[in-house]
């Protein structure tokens, strides 16, 4: 353990930094403007302490770049949640004000005692997945709003407006029908024309960004795409979020994280377990996507083990949560086998870095029989759209 432990409160202006020793003693205290040099700075402050390491609240949001500049230096970083810093200020005894230093202090005393703290890691391949993966979801929420004022307009010009999903070449046919009567349509027309403009370039976007995913995911290497259910869209949303598996001592751990395995509420000798609404929710809803779509197609092991669950007397919710914690098993073991063929990469044959085949280990698909490579039928992918995810069933339990 580092014998000064620097807690630093990030601001989108400007950044805190309070130095603490082990007995939690403030040793000094630093605020810098947010800026091209102020990793230099905080670096030129700490040089007082060689022994150190860096608590940087919300190292994967507003203090990424921080974090990042940190660790580029050769700067031991630790990543300290929001939520962990503001129970250590809300236990604190005495009268703790709401302010930067306190903020900064107690983000340095969660990661001196906590150990839920983690490293904080150089951004990798995991990253770039990460950025297209948020980039695609959001694009299907600009859709999701630019369809819904469509509709709404076309229903204003249309008796019933147009039934079901909306396409910008259906709402033009319904357009080039539509002769105004009067100002008032004639202004609602030339609304719902640029809503389809709108929905046109989104649909482009979304379509753009897809490619962008597929050749991020085809560069990993991952060995997820052969889970039936699992395109480039849910493969980037687990890798982008996960990084690395190794932090998940095992499968048990891993659902945990993800929401996938049910919470225990046991009191005195009653044993009780309820559904999970804790966890990761993105990684949560992908592999709810995974699920679902092997239940959609019946040739699919996925869809007997669904099947096998209800005979057995579970509700549709239940036996879709069970067939949730097998496919987050099976992600699992891919992303171990990934990590696997990396390490197989780096060493080589023997010990010998740079060999560029694959070893019996790495190249080697987790055998996981009921969630492996489908027959041929078809192509699950297309549920990665996101306009086209909500038409699944069942609907989402968790």
């Amino acid at each position: 353990m580092a014998v000064v432990m620097i807690g630093v409160d990030p601001h989108k202006a400007s950044h805190t930094a309070v130095a603490i020793n082990a007995a939690e003693e403030p040793l000094g205290q630093l605020r810098v403007r947010a800026s091209a040099v102020q990793a230099e700075r905080l670096l030129g402050w700490a040089q007082a302490w060689p022994e150190r390491a860096w608590a940087v609240e919300g190292a994967g949001g507003l203090g990424h770049l921080l974090a990042q500049q940190l660790l580029s230096a050769g700067e031991r970083v630790l990543d300290v949640p929001p939520q962990l810093a503001a129970r250590v200020r809300l236990l604190a005894t005495g009268n703790v004000n709401k302010n930067d230093p306190n903020d900064a202090r107690s983000v340095a005393v969660a990661a001196l005692r906590s150990a839920q703290v983690r490293e904080a890691r150089r951004d990798d391949h995991g990253t770039v997945l990460k950025v297209w993966s948020k980039r695609y979801k959001d694009l299907g929420r600009t859709r999701t709003q630019v369809a819904c004022r469509l509709h709404q307009v076309l229903c204003e010009l249309v008796p019933g407006g147009v039934s079901g999903e909306i396409t910008a070449g259906q709402a033009g046919q319904v357009l080039a029908s539509i002769t105004p009567a009067g100002a008032v349509q004639a202004a609602r027309c030339e609304l719902a024309a640029e809503l389809t403009e709108d929905l046109r370039g989104v649909d482009i976007r979304i379509r753009e960004t897809r490619k962008k995913l597929a050749e991020a995911v085809r560069a990993a290497g991952t060995c997820l795409t052969r889970l039936f259910g699992v395109g480039p869209v849910i493969a980037a949303a687990v890798i982008g979020d996960v990084r690395a598996v190794s932090r998940f001592a095992s499968r048990d751990n891993f659902a945990s994280y993800n929401g996938t395995a049910p919470i225990e509420v046991s009191s005195a000798g009653r044993k009780v377990y309820r559904l999970s609404r804790r966890g990761n929710r993105r990684l949560n809803h992908a592999i709810h996507m995974a699920a679902v779509t092997q239940i959609r197609y019946r040739h699919t092991q996925g869809r007997a083990y669904y099947d096998k669950k209800l005979a057995e007397g579970k509700t549709g919710k239940e036996a879709l949560r069970s067939l949730k914690r097998q496919v987050s098993n099976a992600i699992f073991a891919c992303l171990q086998a990934d990590a696997r063929r990396a390490a197989a990469h780096a060493k080589g044959p023997g010990g010998q870095p740079g060999n560029g085949s694959d070893s019996s280990a790495a190249g080697s698909h987790p055998g996981h029989r009921l969630f492996g490579q489908a027959t041929p039928g078809p192509n699950p992918q297309r549920y990665d759209h996101p306009h086209r995810a909500a038409r699944a069933r069942p609907k989402p339990a968790s």
